[in-house]
């Protein structure tokens, strides 16, 4: 009897033990959304800059999103950690969450495409074979890639769900930020990636220099993270392609069809006070694109590929040193994970794609532009400085262009 009494007691310990941890669990799940909310609610912070919108600038024939943003695929969303400290350390990181759930039980289809792989990415090689994205997609500086793929594997691994997870294959890309950022000293840490990860949510995605973007160079200006989306008309089935870009690349500026590079140059170019010597035409640039339109992997790689038409109409040159790739996925198109689990997939016939190629490079070229216009002029190692695009000459330059709208 007294055994049996024992017996009783531990059982009771053990599932009162597994209901606190179950408790702990739901708790912080609970806080989390609600954190995450909450941050929904919350605009853009304003830092003074336009968007492409805001100064009447149209890109296009499709009409944006209600955001213009990669958000306005629904379930996506982005979090950010910026890293400002002293005179010499000017980078950050990036995330961008297919869906508000457990990625690696409920996986994405998904693609990446390499315009130019003088770059570091981690993931490709599984996402291209298998067709699936399964973590967070990071985004952060060149030297930061791997320990940046070791936080997000650490972040997967310790989610409700993930016990016997064995394999992770973590998305990270990168351009490098050295001109302003002590890019050797690898400043980006495990808990950046996951605050960047964590604090991911849905609505307005702030740009400029933030994130990953705080130390990028653009056509020898201020780049950075810029976004924007558009909406197909129900005629050509009503879907959404929203794309968010990490602008640090050369070539000459062209916005909406004006050759901006003949009237307006970066005063970084004809400056020779810096002992070290930096190519403006070199630089990389990531483009993640989202969709909720029902595409398999080889339909996502052929979107993929066209976010690079919207690239070239910014002005870019593709140079040799610039590593340039597009990330795709379908939030509509899931896997789950389990050997048991059969994979049912619904997706758009090759001749409805066209609008969807035409929507990701007007998408394309206008997060570029959001990029450019949004960041803010920068001060970082070793004294350099880049400049933010002077937005009143350039209003001057492309209203004589008339490509100025009112609104």
């Amino acid at each position: 009897m007294k055994n049996a009494t024992r017996f009783a007691s531990a059982a009771c310990v053990r599932v009162s033990c597994m209901t606190m941890r179950m408790l702990a669990t739901a708790l912080a799940m609970a806080l989390l959304v609600a954190a995450s909310a909450a941050q929904t609610k919350q605009k853009t912070p304003d830092n003074g800059r336009p968007r492409a919108r805001d100064l009447g600038i149209d890109i296009g024939v499709y009409e944006p999103g209600r955001l213009d943003a990669i958000t306005d695929v629904k379930g996506v969303r982005v979090g950010q950690a910026t890293i400002i400290r002293g005179q010499n350390v000017r980078t950050g990181v990036t995330a961008i969450l297919p869906h508000a759930g457990n990625v690696f039980q409920q996986k994405v289809a998904g693609s990446i495409y390499v315009f130019n792989a003088f770059g570091k990415i981690v993931g490709s090689t599984q996402v291209n074979e298998l067709g699936q994205i399964e973590t967070p997609i990071v985004l952060t500086n060149t030297l930061s890639v791997w320990d940046a793929a070791a936080a997000t594997t650490d972040w997967i691994l310790g989610l409700p769900g993930n016990e016997q997870v064995r394999s992770v294959n973590p998305v990270v890309g990168e351009t490098n930020d050295g001109w302003l950022n002590d890019i050797r000293g690898r400043h980006v840490k495990e808990q950046d990636v996951i605050h960047a990860i964590e604090s991911a949510h849905g609505g307005p995605v702030e740009e400029g220099t933030v994130g990953a973007g705080t130390g990028t160079v653009a056509f020898g200006w201020k780049g950075g993270i810029g976004t924007s989306s558009r909406v197909l008309p129900a005629s050509a089935g009503g879907y959404t392609v929203g794309v968010l870009v990490q602008t640090n690349f050369g070539g000459n500026l062209a916005i909406a069809g004006v050759p901006v590079y003949r009237y307006l140059q970066p005063p970084q170019r004809n400056m020779s006070v810096f002992s070290e010597k930096h190519n403006w035409e070199d630089g990389s640039c990531m483009m993640v694109v989202a969709t909720d339109a029902p595409l398999d992997s080889r339909q996502l790689h052929r979107l993929a590929k066209r976010a690079v038409f919207g690239l070239a109409r910014s002005g870019s040159s593709g140079s040799n040193g610039s590593g340039d790739f597009v990330i795709a996925f379908s939030t509509t198109t899931r896997i789950s994970s389990g050997a048991q689990q059969s994979v049912e997939v619904r997706q758009l016939s090759e001749e409805s794609l066209s609008p969807l190629f035409e929507a990701v490079a007007e998408a394309t070229e206008e997060a570029v532009d959001n990029s450019l216009l949004r960041a803010t002029t920068v001060r970082g190692r070793e004294g350099h400085i880049i400049e933010a695009l002077p937005i009143r000459r350039l209003k001057r330059i492309l209203g004589q262009y008339n490509r100025l709208h009112e609104r």
